[in-house]
């Protein structure tokens, strides 16, 4: 089998955002198992438009997106919901996001970003995506940490691996599928 092509995705793009110390930690668990080829996909670094004025950052995104086997998506909760430019993401594409598994983990406050998940949860089930049942949510964030980007939350650990496990098997399934005929839809 060869290694599946898993974008971890960073959803916010505000300044002094948590999102990439997240994004590295969930990267460094992944990138020790063979069995993914992990991508950085920050939002940050794209300038993307609505749908009515393409440019060449969203023809960019749209190839990283389409290469993709997996997501991962890292995301605060703003005002009980997903963040603006992760929407904007989700949307900008459409048949690229299709049939591929995602995983989410969120954080924020004591809610731990539980809300911008379910509303993740059914974004992606629109987009054709398969939403893997394990998530992880980290509540209060910014305490959660060290300075050299490790963390002190078991459960939250336990969580990744789980969610990972599940992203890998559903992957694997529809790579397979894919192989034999085309997604109806």
């Amino acid at each position: 089998m060869q290694p599946i092509q898993l974008a971890v995705v960073v959803g916010s793009v505000r300044a002094g955002r948590v999102g990439p110390t997240v994004a590295a930690w969930v990267r460094s668990v992944a990138a020790e198992r063979t069995t993914f080829d992990v991508v950085d996909v920050d939002l940050a670094d794209f300038a993307l438009p609505n749908s009515l004025t393409p440019n060449d950052d969203a023809e960019r995104f749209t190839r990283t997106i389409g290469a993709a086997d997996a997501f991962v998506f890292v995301t605060p909760e703003y005002n009980h919901g997903v963040p603006g430019s992760l929407k904007t993401a989700l949307d900008t594409v459409k048949y690229e996001w299709r049939a591929k598994p995602a995983g989410f983990v969120s954080y924020g406050g004591l809610g731990g970003g539980i809300r911008a998940t379910e509303q993740l949860r059914q974004i992606t089930a629109e987009l054709h995506m398969v939403s893997v049942r394990d998530a992880v949510a980290l509540h209060r964030v910014r305490k959660r940490f060290d300075e050299s980007g490790g963390i002190d939350d078991a459960a939250a650990v336990d969580a990744l691996g789980r969610m990972l496990d599940q992203l890998e098997w559903w992957a694997d399934a529809v790579a397979g599928a894919r192989g034999r005929c085309d997604y109806p839809g």
